[in-house]
Formats: C-alpha cells, sequence, structure tokens
C-alpha cells in the first residue's frame, strides 16, 4: 500500500482524525512515478470514463434505468476477464441468515445459472461479455465425461470444501469454507442449462464464432444424458446435502435441453435430429407435468415424490415447458404466493431440509415471483412489488443472494451476481414501452 497518511497510524490501526483528504493505493511494490493524489485523481477519471463509455452501449429499459445499469456493471464485475467466467458472487461464508451454519463459497461458477445470465446479457446487448462466457461454458462441455454444477474461474474441477478455522467469520457467525461441496453433487438440471445458454451461439448473427454443425455435435451428448437422467434422483438446484428426489425443475431443464436441440436441429436443416430431440422431449414433457401435478392439491409439486412447493415452479412458463395462461400453472403460482410469499420476500421453500427450515427471502426468487404474477395477468401487482423490492438495495444499489423478512436486512453473500439476472430482467419484462414516452 501507497498512502499519503501516517503510516504509523495505519500499520498500528491507530485512530486518528481525518482533517483532510488521503489517498491510498493498493497495488504491486512498485514505486509511484508522480505524486500519490495525482495518480489517483487520473485513475480515478480513467475507470470513471471505461464504465461510462460501456454503459452508452447498453440496452436498458425505459423504466428503472439506475437500478438496471447498476446491477449490468455488476454483472461485469462478476466475470473473470481471462477466461469469461462468471462467478455467484465474490464472498465466502456471509450466512444465509443471523447464527446458521448456512455458510458457503460462492466465488465459483455455477452452470446452473448459464441460461439466464446469457439472456440477461443479450437483453443488455452486452455481446462481448455474454460470448466470453459462452466461450467458458463451450470449454467445459468439451471435457469428457458428464458435467458437475460448478466450476473454479479457470475451468478447475476439483474445488474441495474445508473450515477455516483461523477466521471468525462475518460478524463472528463462523463457520468461513474455502471450496464447495457441492461440486461432487449429482444435479441434473445443469445440462439442460448449458445448452439453453448455448442456444445462443446458433441464433445470433452478431456473434464472431457462430454455433454450426460441428458445435450441435458436441452439445447432443448433454441431450443425452439429459434424457437419460431426468427422472433419476439428484440435489436439485437447492443443492440438498442430506435427500435426493426426482425434482420437477430438474426434470423442465432435461426438457429443455432436448427441447432446444430439436430447435437447433431444425435452424441447421437437420430434419432427422429435430425428429430425434422432438420425440424425445415430448416425451420428457408427458411425464414431467403427469408426475409433478398434484390434483388434490391444485399445483405442482416440487419433485415427483412430495406434494410441497419450491420456487423454482415459477420457471416451468419462463422455460417454455408450460403456457403461462395454462391453469395449472396460473394456480401453482397462485400458491406460492400464498405459501411462499412472506411481504415482498420470497422463501425458496418452507420445508425443513439438512439445516433445518430457511429464515429469509431468496432475492431471485422474489423477482421469479414478480415476473409470473406479469404472465399471468397481475402486472400492477408485479410493478408495485417490484419498486418495493428495490426499496432494499445497499446504497450502492447492490443486493445479496437474501435478505431478511422484517427488515430488508442483507445476508448471504454479496454482491449476487444471480439476483441482478432476476432484477434486470423482471426489470425488462415490466418497463413500459419506449413508444408510450418518445
Amino acid at each position: 500500500m501507497t498512502s499519503d497518511a501516517p503510516i504509523r497510524f495505519i500499520r498500528e490501526e491507530l485512530p486518528f482524525v481525518l482533517s483532510h483528504r488521503l489517498h491510498f493505493v493498493l497495488g504491486p511494490d512498485e514505486t509511484l512515478d508522480r505524486s500519490i493524489d495525482g495518480y489517483v485523481e487520473e485513475a480515478l477519471n480513467r475507470t470513471l470514463d471505461y464504465w461510462r463509455e460501456w454503459v452508452r452501449y447498453l440496452s436498458i429499459p425505459l423504466e428503472w434505468q439506475e437500478a438496471v445499469i447498476r446491477s449490468a456493471i455488476t454483472l461485469k464485475l462478476c466475470q473473470y476477464e481471462d477466461s469469461g467466467a462468471i462467478i455467484a458472487a465474490m464472498t465466502t461464508s456471509i450466512p444465509e441468515a443471523a447464527g446458521t451454519a448456512r455458510n458457503w463459497d460462492y466465488r465459483y461458477c455455477w452452470l446452473r445459472d448459464a441460461g439466464f445470465v446469457v439472456r440477461a446479457l443479450n437483453r443488455l446487448g452486452a455481446t462481448r461479455s455474454m460470448e466470453d462466457f459462452l466461450h467458458y461454458i463451450f470449454n467445459i462441455v468439451t471435457h469428457e465425461g458428464g458435467l458437475q454444477p460448478l466450476y473454479g474461474i479457470g475451468f478447475e474441477a476439483t474445488l474441495t470444501e474445508e473450515e477455516v478455522p483461523s477466521l471468525a467469520g462475518y460478524r463472528g457467525m463462523g463457520p468461513v469454507r474455502r471450496g464447495n461441496l457441492a461440486w461432487v453433487q449429482k444435479q441434473h438440471d445443469v445440462y439442460g442449462s448449458v445448452v439453453l445458454a448455448s442456444t445462443q451461439l446458433f441464433f445470433d448473427q452478431r456473434l464472431v464464432d457462430p454455433g454450426d454443425a460441428e458445435t450441435y455435435r458436441r452439445l447432443e451428448p448433454l441431450g443425452e444424458r439429459a434424457y437419460a437422467l431426468y427422472d433419476v434422483p439428484d440435489a436439485g438446484l437447492w443443492e440438498f446435502r442430506g435427500r435426493a428426489e426426482v425434482h420437477t425443475y430438474t426434470a423442465a431443464m432435461c426438457w429443455a435441453a432436448c427441447d432446444r436441440l430439436a430447435r437447433i436441429g431444425d435452424r441447421l436443416g437437420l430434419k432427422e435430429k429435430e425428429k430425434y430431440w422432438r420425440e424425445r422431449a415430448d416425451t420428457i414433457r408427458a411425464k414431467t407435468l403427469a408426475q409433478a401435478w398434484r390434483g388434490d392439491k391444485g399445483w405442482f409439486s416440487a419433485s415427483f415424490e412430495s406434494d410441497y412447493l419450491d420456487a423454482s415452479l415459477l420457471l416451468l412458463a419462463d422455460i417454455g415447458l408450460i403456457a403461462a395462461d395454462d391453469p395449472r400453472y396460473v394456480a401453482t403460482v397462485e400458491a406460492i404466493g400464498k405459501q411462499l410469499r412472506k411481504g415482498c420476500g420470497l422463501f425458496r421453500y418452507v420445508a425443513p431440509d439438512d439445516f433445518g427450515s430457511p429464515e429469509t427471502s431468496f432475492t431471485i426468487c422474489m423477482f421469479w415471483y414478480i415476473d409470473a404474477l406479469s404472465v399471468i395477468g397481475r402486472k400492477d401487482e408485479a410493478r408495485e412489488l417490484f419498486e418495493r423490492v428495490l426499496e432494499h438495495r445497499n446504497h450502492l444499489g447492490l443486493l445479496s443472494e437474501d435478505m431478511g423478512f422484517e427488515d430488508g436486512e442483507s445476508w448471504g453473500n454479496f454482491p449476487q451476481a444471480y439476483s441482478h439476472v432476476g432484477l434486470i430482467m423482471a426489470a425488462m419484462h415490466l418497463s413500459r414501452d419506449w413508444k408510450e414516452a418518445l
């Protein structure tokens, strides 16, 4: 560190009165070739110029522009430029609620988020960031064997989880964890997520390296895995550590893998391939809708074996498994609102898991609920809820993974890329059209 503050005060951690502006530079151990105040001023101006220029080329909605721009910048800052990976969050071990053992390391790239992240970047017009992320994903696809739920920013596959006893943790709420055991879990939804993300390669003419028949050939093994595993129990997107079920969301994402491969086959003029994957998609869809529907309850269940709800069911219409105006989907959204919503927050589920029952609102789930309200015709309510959630951003416009139901306090790792993806997409869906103002 280089500074014009008294070094002794800093080294010995002595409090002192701040009587004038001070400058601090953290970086390589190199001597500055100019005054520190001049260097800091130039660095600050160059940083501001960079981000202003980047923002100028974004496609943003008419409303909530400040919130969308802040979220877009945050999403880009979660991207590692060397590989294109986008991490879930920049922190580890900030608990999901006060005193809970739900402390995880989020400094990795989850494939589950891939399709939704690509869609958000596409809607923003952040084509370069989107391409870099797609290249990261496709580099993983080329590896032999099945996919695991998450990888390191440099394609690391082994992410051994361990506790760091020498660190007290956020507000002393340990344990602090390094690594994430979820890398060994079976989460079959990842095959759909990767195919969903990769579909962009075949339909976007802006891309430097668009998808072709060879790219398609590399994706097909993912579809085969999805078809083989859609009704095989897994840990699910909530990464349960103590139980495995056939999760409805997992089956839906496996359907999405086969459905998108059929669409890509049609795009490439491969009629036999289109037919092949369409038949598999239809098989998965029929079984999923039949096995997950609970006629006695009047909703889709979180898994084929259970009758409880979870927030991932809100995405069934978004990925196209079922129409938004299907009475079964509408009823499921309404049931989720009654059972999982609390104020302007939403539980991801309320059934106890390995660590008890969740205590806080899962931020991305509230955005899923807002989107679902919008598509089933309750747009005014969705807009009002969206405004209320925005009020719980911190003073920098940032969101964490979770928030308290009563006070909106931020919990969980921060800033959470997926939460900001949810904000971007909800704003895009809800905003009035530019024609209404111009």
